[in-house]
């Protein structure tokens, strides 16, 4: 079963809702068995324009591991803190 990776992009509105974010997201994603690939404030598009002030790729086993930890009741706390934080987009992508 292939890898998957979580991308999300956030335009931050709030850096202290951001920071309560992080810290409630944290348990959640090392509990799922993720790792943290790349935490980016400035991403060097290449072609278009970028969503965002900040880029985030989770690394998951497979996409089944990622939707679950997205539904997880853990996650879903702090999901509401980003969404109050920031305007985002979040994709699963199915690695090769």
């Amino acid at each position: 079963m292939p890898k998957a990776y979580v991308i999300v992009t956030e335009d931050i509105k709030d850096e202290e809702g951001m920071e309560a974010y992080g810290k409630a997201a944290l348990p959640s994603i090392m509990q799922s068995g993720a790792s943290i690939l790349a935490f980016d404030s400035q991403p060097q598009a290449l072609e278009g324009e970028w969503h965002g002030t900040r880029t985030v790729v989770l690394e998951f086993e497979s996409a089944e591991a990622a939707r679950a930890w997205y539904e997880s009741e853990e996650y879903q706390k702090a999901k509401e803190l980003r969404l109050a934080a920031a305007d985002s987009n979040v994709a699963i992508i199915n690695g090769l």
